[in-house]
């Protein structure tokens, strides 16, 4: 099996940005969520995963490039049988025996012989250690079993939905669903996380990762937590004013246009946006637009016949 280095692509040398640049770039080309009919695109994904949580621990990778530990991060033990070798078995050390291993300390300490290997006090089984459980002081510890694949998705939400935080029915790969609750300030591109939805491992179940798209509205436009909106208007309601009905996400609405309103001239409606991080809701921005009708015979001989009008200069405050 290859290195962990030659997993990830990198030198031996590699600095933890390299690494992390070189683990990113794999994760994402073999993540099971793209390799669904890759089995060995998985297998694969799960050793540059293994490979990387080793690598990203500088303890770990200095034990592992000094040789003390082995790609799984589990303890190199040496053979110590030849220990002493010059005037045969004298020296003591390991052995092999039937059961294993077998100790023998016949004139030598070995505390301090495995103090020296191991960089910690003396070594259980060496004389003041007491062979019991392993060594103390050679650091690490067994690890810890490995979670299954994260999985993403990606959930399309319309625009009204993600503005009234409306719940959400998410189909996982399982054939699971669940009804996923939006959370206030949500935006395109936010991710949620559904803990132990994910694929199964040894150590439990990997998490689903949802990324939020919100759907563009045909005339809704969204700025920040508020929304905006332009609204139609006929020359009448400009003119006279009145109550005119508006929509918002959270259903219709009555709104007051002043009397001579013109284009442009925008109105709130307090409390009709998107819910924010902080509490409360953003405002609905409504901008009159006034509709011409076309071919209105009526409305042309009316303006025809409008002297004042025709005197009127609404360009003036631009200089011309």
């Amino acid at each position: 099996m290859a290195d962990l280095y030659e997993r990830l692509g990198v030198a031996r040398g590699a600095d933890e940005a390299a690494i992390k640049k070189a683990y990113r770039k794999l994760a994402k080309e073999l993540h099971p969520d793209r390799n669904q009919d890759n089995p060995k695109a998985a297998e694969r994904f799960s050793e540059v995963t293994a490979a990387y949580d080793l690598l990203s621990d500088k303890d770990k990778r200095a034990q592992y490039d000094r040789g003390e530990i082995d790609e799984q991060g589990n303890p190199k033990f040496a053979d110590f049988s030849g220990f002493g070798r010059g005037g045969g078995q004298r020296g003591g050390g390991f052995r092999s025996g039937p059961g294993g291993f077998e100790f023998s300390a016949e004139g030598a300490d070995m505390g301090d012989i495995f103090e020296g290997l191991f960089g910690g006090g003396k070594a259980r089984g060496a004389p003041g250690g007491g062979f019991g459980g392993g060594f103390s002081g050679f650091g690490g510890g067994p690890r810890r079993p490995a979670k299954g694949a994260d999985v993403a998705y990606r959930l399309p939400v319309s625009f009204e939905d993600a503005a009234a935080l409306k719940p959400q029915r998410v189909t996982l790969s399982s054939g699971k669903t669940i009804d996923l609750k939006l959370s206030a300030g949500v935006e395109s591109g936010t991710q949620m996380r559904l803990a132990g939805q994910g694929e199964p491992g040894p150590g439990g179940n990997g998490d689903a990762i949802v990324t939020i798209e919100i759907q563009p509205h045909r005339f809704y436009r969204r700025d920040g937590d508020d929304i905006r909106l332009d609204l139609p208007i006929t020359l009448r309601e400009a003119l006279m004013g009145g109550a005119v009905k508006v929509p918002t996400v959270d259903g219709a609405v009555m709104l007051t246009v002043p009397k001579g309103s013109n284009s442009g001239k925008t109105l709130r409606l307090k409390g009709r946006g998107f819910h924010k991080k902080e509490g409360g809701r953003g405002d609905q921005f409504v901008t009159l637009r006034i509709d011409i009708p076309v071919d209105d015979e009526a409305l042309k001989t009316f303006v025809e016949g409008w002297d004042a009008e025709a005197e009127r200069n609404p360009r003036s405050g631009l200089g011309v």
